[in-house]
């Protein structure tokens, strides 16, 4: 198994309907902030809202950790619902 971990903070979309998509990607929450699925975890971190002028965008930040394999499905499942915003 090939391990990998890699992180980045998600803006615009609140941390419940994070979890939502990770466990629509097949993971299964772990508490309020871990989300584990087969071969790949995740840990989310609710950050202080992102300000731009009077702007302020809500921002999460999810760390992942897991096989290679398992991840990239996930990740490109995940890049898929944040950029439909609906839930693709």
């Amino acid at each position: 198994m090939n391990t990998i971990n890699f992180d980045e903070p998600i803006r615009a979309v609140p941390l419940w309907l994070l979890r939502a998509y990770l466990e629509e990607l097949g993971g299964t929450l772990e508490g309020d902030y871990a989300v584990r699925g087969t071969d790949w975890y995740a840990y989310l971190t609710q950050l202080h809202d992102y300000e731009v002028g009077s702007l302020r965008i809500g921002q999460v930040y999810i760390a992942f950790e897991g096989d290679t394999n398992a991840l990239q499905p996930i990740r490109d499942g995940l890049t898929v619902k944040l950029q439909t915003r609906g839930g693709g």
